[in-house]
This record gives structure tokens, sequence and C-alpha cells, in this order.
């Protein structure tokens, strides 16, 4: 007999701890992709309740009521809707925070007016003791008509509870709370008459919301039950005031604090990191911290990955049988593999700086210092979360602007976060900053490396709200807006939500990197390794009658046969033919390859490096680093990557649009190819100006 499985959504208000309950339910077995049609992000876990019965856990975007803002919440109302949706939820499960209880049982009185299988779980319960919270469970069960889970991820209690009440979910009761239609009994009781098997709260939630119901049509709705904007929403303020005083009766007798047991450190730690001085110097040390341990913690590990594929490159070449597949091997995938996995330190360490910011509550205090300063070049505190998200990516980013309700600082947001340093580009900075900037420390404690490193980050960010300055100024788009934003209590970061997070972040750029950096290599390999013209085939005499008369040894006579066959090769033509276009920002042809191949992704600009070095004749066992080090222009024969050329790649990657993905998601949140290809053309155009600019004053 097969195991049954259930489906069972998470859903609360941000700040809940969702996703900490989310994880210690799933663990690493999660799976993050798109709801169908739409880029807003979805989280699916999966947990075995008992030997027979699995649950699909799906972690749902934080909202704060079934009276949707923003797209994000319209995901959490349509699916609560569509009994037909593959997900719909058996049993729904209400994640609220035990010191805003109130505020979070306006979203679960919500869902239980659906009829839905309805848990409540209150989080944070180990913090009950110092905020002087006592509760009566079975008083709030029943008036509440649920079954209570009362949890704390932080001690690890009240989980197996939630796992045993999800197990039993059809004993729950369905029955609502309070009655929402007294709010106008004669409006209600005629849709009640009008469609006698639907849900009532259902029926409203169609009518004040724009979403989708497959079980009626919405026109014919809106036609039959037409009221004024203005009336709805008065309706909607009824409703939500009705199941306030509902609210507050409960937990009168419910909810009691003893205010002389309250302990409050947060507000007294606001006072200073929200400070309209301190803050700022507080958010700068804590970049420096994050910049100087980025390039000083990830060493060690780093050179022992590039030493690793260096030596099993070598191994490889010289173990195997000789022939196409070996040089597939060697050369091809091996270097190409290797020339993404060496960040995977420095990526890792990112994310887990990311992380702890976000897991501690800081994170929030930052949006809040940050939107004064937004506010001057057109934007508001809210496009802060896409703006500093886009370091790890900015297709998640630029999702993440669904939050912002105002259309014109949406757009711009949208049109900016790219010039946010993205993890994609820290593959390509951390490789020029080693090979230009010498290790050097500053004042003793800083390092020259990780200086320059937080500098291309500042670089970015300042070059996305000067973008956003000129955009306020040029899109003629009348808005009014405002800004709330919720400060999280402090906490101390779990381990294993951070843990998690780095783990899943880190294997998602790795896999999702990893499979077009192995197309990428095995083409570009292809394209280096065969040619058509006799300087192809020919290339063994051609180079042997050149160096005739020089008393050169077998290695460097097969390097200069090799370098040749590179230059005469596919990938040789299609560079050389670039050449003169990317010559006076002092790269080779080479460098044009790596770099519109790093048009797919960033980071492969290091891996098509490392592959057409390996083609080219450098010796297998080298690694990436010294390949890059090593390359000599023919005609200076002064090095490649100097001090200029550095300099200007640099740059050239802070500001140019070097990301398919991210286009295919602009366009896609903006309905338009005008935008995205926009971007393509004015943030490349700038790259190119500025990275010529910086080789021409440099060199």
């Amino acid at each position: 007999m097969s195991g049954q499985s259930i489906n069972v959504a998470l859903i609360g208000n941000p700040n809940t701890g969702k996703t900490s309950v989310f994880n210690e339910l799933t663990g690493l077995n999660q799976q993050v992709g798109n709801y169908p049609g739409i880029t807003v992000e979805k989280k699916i876990g999966f947990c075995k309740l008992t030997s027979k019965i699995k649950a699909n856990i799906l972690d749902l975007p934080g909202t704060y009521s079934l009276n949707a803002c923003s797209m994000d919440e319209n995901v959490v109302i349509e699916l609560l809707l569509n009994k037909n949706d593959k997900l719909f939820p058996d049993v729904a499960v209400v994640v609220s925070d035990v010191e805003n209880l109130k505020r979070n049982l306006l979203l679960f009185t919500q869902i239980k007016d659906l009829e839905i299988p309805t848990i409540l779980v209150i989080n944070m319960a180990d913090r009950m003791k110092y905020k002087g919270i006592s509760l009566d469970i079975s008083y709030l069960e029943e008036q509440l008509k649920t079954k209570i889970a009362l949890t704390s991820t932080r001690k690890n209690y009240g989980i197996e509870e939630l796992k045993d009440l999800i197990v039993n979910y059809k004993s729950l009761p369905i029955t609502p709370c309070l009655n929402a239609s007294s709010i106008d009994t004669d409006y209600f009781e005629s849709l009640r008459k009008a469609f006698p098997n639907q849900l009532l709260y259902k029926l409203w939630l169609v009518i004040t919301q724009d979403v989708n119901f497959l079980n009626l049509e919405r026109k014919e709705m809106k036609n039959s039950f037409t009221k004024s904007h203005s009336d709805l929403k008065r309706l909607q303020q009824k409703e939500t005031i009705k199941r306030y005083q509902f609210i507050n009766d409960v937990l009168k007798k419910g909810l009691q604090v003893n205010k002389n047991l309250a302990k409050d450190f947060g507000s007294k730690l606001d006072r200073v990191l929200t400070h309209k001085i301190w803050g700022y110097v507080i958010f700068f040390a804590v970049l420096f911290v994050i910049f100087q341990a980025i390039f000083d913690w990830s060493k060690i590990p780093m050179d022992f990955i590039d030493s690793t594929f260096a030596s099993l490159s070598n191994f490889a070449s010289m173990s195997l049988p000789k022939g196409v597949m070996t040089n597939l091997v060697s050369q091809g995938i091996i270097p190409g593999i290797g020339g993404i996995l060496i960040f995977i330190p420095q990526i890792a360490f990112l994310f887990l700086f990311i992380s702890i910011l976000e897991e501690s509550g800081y994170m929030s205090r930052v949006v809040f210092l940050m939107d004064k300063i937004m506010r001057k070049f057109g934007l508001s505190g809210k496009s802060v979360v896409p703006l500093i998200s886009g370091t790890a990516c900015a297709i998640p980013a630029i999702m993440a602007t669904r939050n912002i309700e105002n259309w014109k600082e949406r757009l711009i947001t949208i049109l900016v976060t790219p010039f946010t340093t993205c993890s994609a580009r820290l593959p390509v900075y951390a490789i020029i900053i080693a090979l230009i900037i010498p290790d050097n420390p500053v004042f003793g404690v800083l390092n020259l490396q990780g200086l320059t490193l937080m500098f291309l980050y500042l670089l970015g960010f300042g070059m996305a709200l000067f973008s956003a300055y000129i955009l306020n100024k040029i899109l003629k788009i009348e808005s009014k807006s405002f800004f709330v934003v919720e400060m999280p209590h402090y906490k101390l970061p779990m381990f294993k939500n951070v843990a998690i997070n780095v783990i899943e972040k880190t294997r998602a750029f790795v896999f999702g990197a990893g499979k077009i950096i192995l197309a990428i290599s095995i083409i570009l390999w292809f394209l280096a390794s065969y040619g058509m013209g006799d300087n192809f085939k020919n290339a063994d005499k051609i180079v042997s009658s050149k160096i005739e008369n020089q008393n050169s040894s077998s290695a460097e006579l097969s390097n200069k046969i090799a370098a040749y066959k590179l230059e005469n090769s596919f990938i040789g033509i299609m560079g050389k033919s670039i050449e003169p276009a990317i010559a006076p920002l002092g790269y080779d042809w080479k460098i044009g390859i790596a770099i519109i191949s790093s048009f797919a992704a960033r980071e492969v600009f290091v891996g098509t490096l490392a592959t057409i070095y390996s083609v080219g004749g450098s010796a297998n066992n080298s690694t990436i680093k010294n390949k890059m080090a090593a390359e000599i222009n023919p005609v200076t024969k002064n090095k490649i990557f100097n001090f200029a050329t550095g300099i200007s790649l640099l740059l050239f990657y802070a500001f140019a649009m070097q990301c398919a993905s991210t286009l295919a998601v602009t366009k896609k949140e903006t309905n338009s190819w005008r935008w995205p290809l926009g971007q393509l053309l004015l943030m490349s155009g700038m790259a190119y100006l500025i990275a010529f600019l910086a080789f021409q004053i440099l060199k």
C-alpha cells in the first residue's frame, strides 16, 4: 500500500519565524522555484510525518492579511481560493509570533472563514519568560476553534507536536471564528442567494481582490454586485475592525503580560543602530568586516581548490589514453568547472554574512536607515531590499520589487538593481584583484584587496542611486507613496537557518552556473581545438619553419604550435574579428571571447579563460591564476593582466549588463522588451566608455 501525501501551506506575517518552522520541518529537503506564469519565488519542502504519511510543505510569501496590496500577497489568496490547484492545502499552518499575536491573528481569522483545516503555531515561545507573557492555551483553542502548537525553533520544542496536529488535520474544526457577513447583512445575504453553492467569504474575496477564481466568472459577479471603490473599502475597514474587536476580546483573557518582568533591550539598541550618524558608521564598519573576511578567510580553501583542479587536469592528461576525449576532459571540462568551483568559499562567505544580517534582524534596520537617502533619489526604503538582496543575485532581487506598490518606484528599482554587485561578479572581481592589487595590510588590520572589493560594491550601489535619480527626473509618471517597515525583534541567528540558507544558495549558484559552464566549456574546447584553412592544418610545419634556426626545446616548440593553432582555430578567428573593438580597452582576443561568453552568466568569464589557456598550450598542472598571470602580449611583450587592463576589466564588469537571465526577468516584470533592451544598451555603452577612459588614462 503506497503512502499518503498531504499538502501543508505555511502562512504568516513577515518576521514571525515562518522560515525557521519550515526549516525545522524540512531540513535540506527543499526545492526553490517560481509559481507557474509568475516570478514570485516559492519554496516547497518534504517532511515524513509517519511511516505512511508524507507532507508537501509550501512556504508561502509573507502577508499581513487577505486584503492584498502586492503581487506576493495575491499568490497566497489565489492558492487558498482554488481547490483545483495541485498545491491547494489540505491543512493551513498559520505561524504567529507570541509578541505580536494580536496583529497575527487577523490573518488567522480570515483563513478560518475559508473553512480550511487550520492550525495556529505560536512561535518564539522561549521569549515569553523575558517579556512576562502567559497564555491560556485551552481558552484560546476554544475561542479560535483550532488547535495550537506552542513552538520555539531556537529551543527546538513544539515541532513534534505540530507534526502530530498535521497528521490528524481531519479532526480539526473548520468552523469560522466569527461571522464576517454581519458587516452588511443585506449585501451578504443577496450574495448567498445568488451563489448558494459557493462559500460566502470566497465570494467576498473575489469581489474585493484582483484575484482569479476558476469556478466563477468575475465579470458576472462584478456586474451583479457592483459597489463603488469607496464602498468596498468601507466594508473592508468594517470587516477589519470587527475582526480586531473579536481578537481583543479573546486576548483579554487568553494572553496576560506582566510588564514588570518585560525586558526591552531592543529599543535601546535601536537608538544606536538607527542613529542619524552612528547608524551609518556602524553599517559601513559591518561592510568593512564582511569584505575583509571574504578575502582573508577564503584564501586557503581557494588555493586548495585551484591547485587540486590543476593537478586533476594534469593527471587526466597524463593517465588517460591520448585522443579527443582526453583532451576534452583535461583541457575543456576540468578547467571550466574548476574556474567556477574555486570561488565557492567566497560565495559561501557572502551568503553567510547576508544570512546572519537577516536572521539577527539588523537588515530591517538598514532598510529603515537608508530610507532617508533613498527618498532623495526617487526611491523608497522598500527599494533597499532589492538593492541589498542584489548582492546575492539580481534575478530574485528584481522579483522582490513586487512588494513596492508604487509603479514608478518599482520600475526604477527594477532598472537600477543590476548595477548592484551580485555574487556572479565576485569570481571576476576576485581573480582580477588578486592579479593586480598587492596583498598589503592597511592600518595594520585592513587588507588592500578587501578594500578594493568593498569599493567596487559601493561603486555599484552608488551608480544605482545616481541612475535612479536621473530616471526619476526623466520618467514622467505621477506617483505618491509612503514607507512602512516592520522592525523584527533582535535575536541571535539560528545556526540551522543560516547553514541551510548558505548551503541552498551556494548549491543553487554552483549547479545553476555549473550547467552553463559545462556546456560552454565543451563548446569553447571544440571551437579552440578545431579550425579550417591551411594555417590551422599546417600549423606544425609553419611554426617549425619559422623557428628552425632558433634553439628551442621540444616543450617550447609544442607550446608555440599549440598557440598558433589556437589563433587560427574557430575561436581564434572569432576573437581576432572583435579584437579591434576591444583593443582600446586593453583586452586581447581571448579576453574578448570570455566577455562574450560571460553574457550567459558573468562567472563564466574565468572558466572561459581557463579553457582557452588550457587549449592554448599552458601547462596543465598550472593553476588558473598562474595561467592568467603568465599571459604575455606578443606585440608589447607586457603582461596582459597588468594594472591598467585589470582596472578596465573591473570597471567594465561593474557597469555592464552581462546577464541574459536578468534581461529575461526584467522583461517578465515590466511586460515589455523596451526596458530590458534599454538596460542592455545603456549599461553596456556606459561600461565600454568608462573602461576605455580608465585604460587610456592608466596605461
